[in-house]
């Protein structure tokens, strides 16, 4: 299928940035990088914050200690001391699990001028850390998602969008995918009623990319790129997609904190609009791989039982229920300071991250198509078309 101009011009203007990055700092095993490109919207607070992370230590909260800690805040962690355990041994730790009745007991001491509330998909959760921390927080971070909408059909969708009718507390600790939007709106509504509306935050992130990111829903492409050959690309190249990189979004709610920054905010990326092929070529411009696409439309893939979203990650089709799924509205948070670093930046480290990984994750993603099945698929497809 052929680009048009404007794919084209955009899908070179990445290419140009890919090839003027060069080398890149190296990722640890636990995904986190030391200090490098990090855009700003002002200087960091002149006094200290009292920072406390609920998690810290999973996929984004790495990334916002060690952006704390090099802006020279005071930061506590509040988990289980299970996950990265060995993460920031100087950072002090309440230890305290969360699935438990008295599991935010640790949190009856101290004062948090920011608390930043990362993994939580349970209500329970937030009330509990509500009532353990009461009356000793100047400014509540809730993570939450866009998946709290219930309707996508329409591209450029607010804040404001219709929600999913909030979860009953029957699975408010369910790990089900048909559960995940239902109980961050409860989650959400806990959070205003803990904290109040005028000490909380909001943030909705779309999908979450780059290193530490053990879902593949990313990853899949810019290590299948790099195997190079004929690729398997969904629906057309001109589909919409949104993605925030782990560290854009990490640095940025810690600046929500610096800045007091107080509202609902959708936060997905990249500011300006991105199409399907923009992001694969673009990802293609930081291997040396012969990479080629070939784009099958969405119904073929239907049939195939291809799946959206996980069999091809990043991607859903850009018509019907799904027209505005990957494309939000989030003039908001972009006005409050969220910025983006080049796809190429994000490609390249995430490539970086993944081959760092033990041999046997490498060979198991846990999203996209396996070796086989792609071969299946694209052979089905030159059969239907003739090519």
């Amino acid at each position: 299928m052929t680009l048009d101009r404007r794919t084209f011009i955009k899908t070179s203007a990445v290419l140009t940035g890919a090839m003027s990055l060069g080398a890149m700092p190296a990722f640890g095993a636990d995904g986190v990088r030391p200090s490098a490109y990090r855009p700003e919207t002002g200087p960091a607070e002149p006094k200290p914050l009292r920072i406390l992370i609920l998690g810290g230590t999973g996929f984004i909260g790495p990334q916002q200690v060690q952006y704390a800690l090099d802006r020279k805040h005071k930061l506590t962690l509040f988990n289980r001391g299970q996950t990265n355990a060995t993460l920031f041994p100087d950072v002090p730790r309440i230890i305290g699990d969360r699935n438990v009745a008295d599991g935010h007991k640790g949190l009856a001491k101290g004062k948090w001028d920011v608390v930043i509330d990362n993994p939580t998909r349970n209500p329970l959760w937030v009330r509990g850390a509500g009532e353990a921390l009461k009356g000793r927080v100047g400014q509540y971070i809730f993570v939450s998602t866009i998946s709290v909408f219930n309707d996508y059909s329409k591209p450029g969708m607010d804040e404001n969008g219709s929600l999913n009718p909030p979860a009953d507390q029957s699975v408010w600790a369910s790990a089900e995918g048909k559960d995940y939007g239902p109980n961050k709106v409860r989650c959400e509504m806990e959070a205003k009623t803990q904290f109040g509306e005028d000490k909380l935050t909001i943030v909705r992130p779309g999908l979450i990319v780059g290193p530490g990111d053990l879902s593949d829903r990313f990853s899949y492409w810019p290590v299948r790129i790099d195997k190079g050959g004929e690729i398997l690309a969904p629906g057309t190249p001109n589909d919409p997609v949104q993605y925030v990189d782990v560290h854009d979004l990490g640095e940025w709610i810690v600046r929500t904190g610096e800045n007091h920054t107080i509202g609902t905010f959708n936060a997905t990326g990249p500011k300006t609009p991105t199409t399907m092929a923009e992001m694969l070529y673009g990802i293609k411009a930081v291997t040396t791989s012969d990479a080629h696409f070939t784009w099958a439309p969405a119904d073929f893939l239907d049939e195939q039982k291809v799946r959206a979203w996980s069999d091809m990650p990043v991607w859903q089709p850009g018509f019907g229920r799904t027209a505005g799924f990957m494309a939000v509205n989030c003039q908001k948070a972009y006005a409050a300071g969220l910025t983006f670093r080049p796809l190429a930046d994000t490609a390249k480290t995430t490539l970086d991250w993944y081959r760092t990984r033990p041999a046997a994750e490498q060979e198991k993603a846990r999203a996209g198509l396996a070796p086989d099945r792609e071969k299946a698929v694209l052979a089905a497809w030159h059969a239907k078309s003739g090519k």
